[in-house]
């Protein structure tokens, strides 16, 4: 449902208030009182078959007896009557419920059951139960029991804890911080955190969005929404349970590093959320992102009167990941012709305790027209030798003179100084009780451009010989299946490999010591020693049992070592079914490093890829980066960067840097062969060795289980949140005269093809295109045509099959109730009259069909004829519209469109 009829939630015209009460300290008085002193203009009613009246305001005994149709109903009534309120709601016409009321239950035969059944057939919407309340001050509404009112402001918060919201809300007032809303979201039954993000991304009254997090339910639908929300408006989080232990015990290393919370972090982060680890950093965070514009480095410039403060905020910049920046030559030129020479002639830029506003002035405009730094940090220690409020005012004087889109300042300014802080204040500068808050929030600028780079950026190119043979992969998990097994043996896991390009060494089953010997000869006559494992379905961690031997020489080490593996592995598992032993060539790459790769499976976020320091020790060393699939080559080499392993992947001393593009070509690859084999749960490459020559596979373990068919709601069958690449909009077409285009869905790389692209549309269809002229495409500009969240919309390219020159595109962009979609079209200008842009439309509209959708509509300049023959053509409804004259409004009801579409290619010639 996501934002439908959330009006109604946050904005509506009337409210009902069953269980009101006049008993003190009940719920029901609570939220009455809350109602009333919040200011709502609409009309109120309170139902209670007890009272005529409640605190001087009528009461009636239901809600059909209300002189008014009530648009929110709020339910603060025992657990066993809210179904029937609820349904009650439904007849009168209600179009959402506040659901204060706990107890409901969980599971078949509940009450929560009971009240989804009432509710969701009418779509009437619904907050909680179980939960705190809804508070929006900009409607001067308040149906909580919270014990405050917020005061209106232009932070969202969304909290699944009552207890927390409320506090928060305390906390905000206490500091003068406003909120356009704030919700609690209770058990969630219906509203959620994917609902609340697409409502607040577009809400005018929000600036940035904060969410207390426990867990989330639809990850798919939550990862959707926060990606979109995150481009729209700084979005911060804090989630709870950072060190709660996994519920299952984990078979294999990649299982036993993805706990929860690190999975939670990887999502997160995929999003483009900032992740804080307390509720003091959530404010500081949104107040910071919300009066700064990101900065675009991690460079900080310092200036203070306090040589100490400034070491301090130093520490603390190093601490956070922060580099300290360094001062241009022109810059100490310039501040040496202002300052005394007692200056500290390097950053910080100390410029002495007796500092005046003049020195204020002086050293600030020179640090902020230096290129080293990428933002300024200004800090006053109070001395007797100058005035803290003068130099405020200096500050302010030099920010006041400059461009608003210039680099950032913060502020920090000692002591109790109200009138300083007030001028600072108005001049937009964010002010900081110490300077690690300062520092901090400098960082969370940072993090936010990185997380907004991260959405935006464009990947390198697979290589050309990035072939997968999927079907024999698909073919060694379903035999493994079809036994009845849950791992696949040595031999299974060397052909999975290598169907997906992952270099591995290869393995032979002996059964016996003479086998083992006779599979040895041919290595040991080459001179390489070998390796002996044991091969048992029911032992997964070999060594447990000395069921490994390494560097084998000879042919008696090796029989020697055979029997020993077999004997012990008999002795300590005499249950256990044993094959034999694996005999492998001794992998001697003395620089390469130990690493480890594989995929987990999360119970929420589904399939996790893991990478990180590899060995015995993998666990004890726990070095570990996590992300979800898919992942393009740019994102494997964001998670390979998150390990400290990263560095020695560099060369230093006399060892040869490693190959990294080979290392994040296998995590690309392993992101591919979770979304075309489901069944394998976990993979566990341990340890996977690189060096300048390029990786391979020691030893590696596969779980596999059933597939059931898709786990989460969504257009498309995968365990998946981030939706793949829809490959299977891949198709060539037939386009009369004999021409062919191959059309697909746009990718990230897609960058300069769409630039070239665009440099052969002329201006006037450019303008025709977006309304109004366009001369300069950015590198912004153009990821927002090519960085897809494939779950909600979808662009299709026309590519010349020969040239692969980019022919022309269509774009279709989902509201967030999947119920219509929005449509863009452009082709190029020397092509027009080819069928291009029809049969574009066609399948685009076929998308829409399999998605969902109900309408799809567009706005079309009036002069643009072509275009508007084209929608009539193919169905669209054409009005002019009523805001704009020069524009005409499209819409196309998409069953119309396929079911006639249907009846014609079914009709016969």
């Amino acid at each position: 449902m996501s934002i439908y009829a959330l009006e109604s939630v946050f904005r509506p015209k009337s409210v009902a208030v069953v269980g009101a009460s006049p008993r003190d300290r009940s719920v029901g008085r609570a939220v009455v009182r809350n109602l009333r002193e919040a200011g709502f203009a609409g009309q109120v009613g309170l139902v209670n078959p007890k009272y005529r009246q409640i605190d001087g305001m009528p009461a009636v005994a239901r809600l059909s007896d209300l002189p008014f149709k009530p648009e929110l109903v709020v339910v603060s009534t025992p657990a066993l009557t809210v179904p029937g309120v609820i349904a009650e709601a439904v007849r009168v016409g209600a179009k959402a419920a506040v659901v204060v009321s706990a107890g409901l239950g969980q599971g078949p035969g509940s009450l929560l059951e009971r009240l989804r059944d009432e509710a969701r057939p009418h779509g009437l919407r619904i907050v909680g139960p179980n939960c705190l309340g809804v508070m929006s001050p900009h409607a001067g509404l308040n149906v909580s029991f919270g014990a405050r009112s917020p005061l209106p402001g232009d932070l969202a918060l969304v909290s699944q804890s009552g207890a927390i919201a409320a506090g928060l809300v305390e906390w905000g007032a206490a500091r003068s911080i406003g909120f356009s809303a704030v919700v609690s979201l209770g058990d969630a039954l219906d509203v959620d955190f994917g609902d609340l993000l697409d409502w607040f991304a577009q809400d005018v009254k929000t600036r940035a969005i904060l969410l207390y997090i426990e867990s989330v339910r639809d990850a798919r639908k939550f990862m959707s929404a926060a990606r979109a929300a995150a481009r729209a408006k700084p979005v911060v989080v804090v989630k709870s349970g950072r060190h709660e232990q996994g519920a299952k015990a984990a078979a294999t290393h990649t299982g036993a590093l993805a706990g929860s919370d690190a999975v939670y972090d990887a999502a997160f982060r995929r999003a483009g959320l900032l992740r804080v680890h307390a509720l003091d950093e959530l404010f500081a965070a949104a107040e910071t992102l919300g009066h700064l514009r990101s900065a675009p480095g991690r460079r900080l410039g310092i200036l203070t009167n306090g040589g100490g403060i400034g070491v301090l905020a130093v520490d603390r910049l190093v601490d956070l990941g922060g580099t300290l920046a360094a001062l241009d030559p022109a810059t100490v030129e310039r501040l040496d012709r202002v300052l005394p020479p007692t200056w500290s002639h390097a950053n910080p830029v100390d410029i002495v305790g007796d500092a005046d506003a003049a020195r204020y002035t002086a050293a600030l405009e020179a640090m902020l027209a230096d290129p080293g730094n990428d933002a300024v940090l200004v800090m006053n220690v109070p001395t007797a030798l100058s005035s803290s409020e003068e130099a405020a005012k200096a500050v302010a004087g030099v920010l006041g003179k400059r461009p608003h889109s210039s680099k950032p300042v913060l502020g920090v300014w000692l002591g109790d100084q109200p009138q300083a802080l007030a001028t600072l204040g108005a001049a937009g500068v964010p002010m900081y009780g110490t300077e690690a808050d300062a520092v901090r929030g400098f960082m969370y600028l940072v993090r936010h451009r990185e997380a907004q780079q991260a959405l935006m950026e464009t990947p390198p190119s697979l290589p050309e010989d990035f072939v997968v043979d999927t079907a024999a992969a698909q073919a060694v998990v379903a035999r493994a299946l079809d036994e009845g097994r849950r791992w696949l043996d040595p031999l299974e896991v060397t052909a999975l490999l290598e169907a997906y390009g992952i270099p591995t060494t290869r393995a032979v089953l002996a059964a016996d010591p003479d086998a083992a010997v006779a599979a040895a000869a041919p290595l040991l006559a080459q001179g390489l020693p070998v390796a002996l494992k044991i091969l048992s379905p029911d032992i997964i961690h070999k060594s447990d049992v000395g069921g490994v031997r390494l560097n084998l020489a000879s042919e008696a080490a090796v029989r020697e070592a055979a029997a020993g593996i077999l004997e012990r592995a008999r002795q300590a598992r005499p249950d256990a079914r044993i094959d034999g032993v694996i005999v492998q060539p001794m992998i001697t790459r003395p620089k390469a490093r130990e690493l480890i790769v594989g995929l987990a499976d999360d119970p929420t976020f589904g399939p996790v890829v893991v990478f990180g320091r590899g060995g015995t020790a993998v666990e004890v060393i726990d070095d570990k980066a996590l992300a979800l699939p898919p992942l393009d080559l740019r994102l494997a080499h964001e998670l390979i960067g998150r390990t400290r392993v990263s560095r020695i992947l560099k060369a230093y001393r006399d060892v040869p840097a490693a190959d990294e593009r080979a290392v994040a070509l296998v995590l690309v690859k392993l992101a591919q062969l979770a979304a075309d084999i489901p069944q394998v749960r976990e993979l566990d490459i341990n340890p996977l060795l690189a060096d300048r020559d390029g990786v391979i596979a020691v030893d590696a373990r596969v779980a596999i289980a059933p597939w059931e068919g898709p786990v989460q709601k969504g257009p498309w069958h995968s365990r998946f949140v981030v939706r793949p690449y829809p490959k299977e909009w891949e198709r060539m077409e037939q386009l009369p005269h004999g021409r062919r285009m191959f059309v697909r869905p746009v990718r990230p790389e897609d960058e300069e093809l769409f630039r070239e692209f665009f440099s052969r549309v002329t201006e006037e269809d450019l303008r025709l295109r977006f309304f109004s002229a366009v001369r300069h495409f950015s590198h912004e500009f153009i990821a927002r045509l090519t960085q897809m969240d494939y779950a909600r919309s979808i662009a299709l390219v026309a590519l010349d099959p020969d040239s692969g020159e980019m022919l022309g595109a269509v774009r279709l962009l989902a509201d967030a109730n999947y119920e219509r979609g929005e449509y863009g079209i452009l082709v190029r200008s020397d092509l027009k009259g080819h069928g291009i842009g029809w049969r574009l439309m066609e399948i685009m509209i076929e998308w829409a069909g399999s998605i969902g959708l109900k309408t799809v509509e567009g706005q079309v300049l009036r002069e643009n004829v072509t275009m508007l023959a084209m929608c009539q053509h193919l169905g669209f409804r054409i009005t002019p519209d009523r805001d704009d004259l020069t524009m005409t409004d499209v819409v196309l009801d998409v069953a119309t469109a396929m079911a006639a579409r249907a009846g014609r290619e079914g009709s016969p010639a």
